[in-house]
């Protein structure tokens, strides 16, 4: 005996688990594997069966039903209690960047319905309409492309829908990320002798040539303590970092220890004689003003570089010194030279001390494997790029001086 199929209103033969509602739209059901029931809903048949497909693909690929409800916000709270492994101050920034700028409007995107369009189309809000920087926008891509993964590893989505948008982004754009000068060596002599001068920014002498002769990163600077350095064995034994970050969970700014940004940034590095001369420098002032390291920062005292109240010093602080230096440097020189090609400093921040370090080790031919050692770079690679960047406009600067010799021989020449 033949089974009677169930047919809707226009007598089309409905497939297994399709129904036809009264008011005539269509629905179709389904149990999982868990044996958990599942339903879709179209106007028409064909809106229904294309639907069907997608949810015969998620069954194949293991993505989970009950994603239908599930919102971005919902995964990025989900990510939050499992996500390990990351220092204090980068989970601060990272939880930071999605509640001010994914969680308010995208963050509440339905994940069932999230495309790679939606996601470039949410970097080109905030790019057009919001006017955020490139490097915020990566920040921001940062973690929600985290968030995204976990939704693609709990199998709630098929593939990451924000794989390549910020690439996709910067090339749509032209958006470049400003490459980092160092400062020339007529610069880096002009930096240096104007500190040097007894005056207002004497004070700064030694904690920026330090910078300068060492290639350490600020917050190791700010962290360094007496009994890091051996003024004898002429080392200084690099092993944590500063940092000052918002614990908005807290609603307080605060300084904290941190380790160095990666493994090989625990490292020794050999103390020039300027270098050491400079400790002697700030060990000789203070003693002179009495002034003693008051801070205590997550176990660690005795810090080598503190303000007139015995608290570490902070980065913001630092190139706020920097940039009075720059003006007050370069007035200096204009008031004294008024040629065109005087030189004067440029806009710089104190990371721009390590790299026109790096330069000068690059210029001086020093090993890449001494120069990833003294940086504390955690491989080659990083340290390469820099290498590359440098050299090309070492190279560059060669070949103009091998022009102007070439010019000047073929005029002697001509004039004989």
């Amino acid at each position: 005996m033949a089974i009677e199929r169930r047919k809707d209103n226009k007598n089309r033969v409905l497939k297994e688990g399709e129904y036809q509602r009264t008011c005539g739209t269509y629905e179709y059901k389904w149990r999982d594997k868990r044996g958990n029931r599942h339903s879709i809903s179209a106007v028409t048949l064909e809106e229904l069966r294309e639907k069907e497909i997608d949810v015969l693909r998620d069954v194949l690929d293991g993505v989970k039903a009950d994603k239908n409800n599930l919102t971005i916000n919902d995964l990025y709270n989900s990510w939050i209690q499992l996500k390990r492994g990351l220092k204090d101050n980068t989970f601060s920034n990272y939880k930071y960047m999605y509640t001010q700028f994914v969680e308010p409007d995208f963050g509440k995107n339905k994940l069932v319905d999230l495309k790679r369009s939606d996601v470039r189309g949410f970097y080109n809000f905030l790019a057009e309409e919001r006017h955020i920087q490139v490097n915020t926008i990566d920040s921001i891509h940062t973690v929600l492309h985290q968030v995204l993964e976990l939704g693609v590893e709990d199998d709630y989505l098929r593939y990451n829908p924000s794989d390549n948008a910020l690439k996709e982004l910067k090339k749509a754009r032209n958006f470049e990320t400003k490459r980092r000068r160092a400062l020339t060596v007529p610069e880096q002599e002009l930096f240096e002798s104007f500190l040097s001068k007894q005056g207002q920014y004497h004070r700064w002498y030694p904690i920026f040539i330090i910078m300068l002769y060492t290639g350490m990163r600020v917050g190791e600077i700010t962290g360094l303590r007496w009994c890091d350095i051996d003024l004898e064995d002429e080392t200084i034994s690099v092993n944590h970092t500063l940092v000052y970050y918002d614990k908005r969970d807290e609603e307080r700014c605060t300084f904290s220890i941190n380790t160095t940004k990666t493994k090989a940034g625990d490292r020794t590095i050999p103390m020039l004689p300027k270098v050491k001369d400079a400790f002697l420098m700030e060990k000789e002032y203070q003693e002179e003003c009495g002034l003693r390291s008051k801070a205590v920062v997550d176990g660690y005292r005795d810090f080598i570089f503190v303000n007139r109240f015995g608290n570490v010093q902070h980065q913001g602080t630092l190139n706020k010194a920097l940039r009075r230096i720059i003006r007050d440097c370069n007035y200096d020189v204009l008031d004294r030279d008024h040629s065109e090609d005087v030189t004067i400093l440029p806009k710089f921040s104190n990371h721009s001390l390590r790299h026109t370090f790096t330069t000068r080790m690059c210029e001086a031919g020093v090993n890449i494997k001494a120069m990833q050692s003294i940086l504390g770079h955690a491989d080659a690679e990083t340290t390469l790029d820099i290498y590359a960047e440098a050299t090309k406009d070492l190279k560059k600067a060669e070949l103009i001086s091998f022009e102007k010799f070439f010019n000047n021989q073929k005029a002697i020449q001509i004039a004989e």
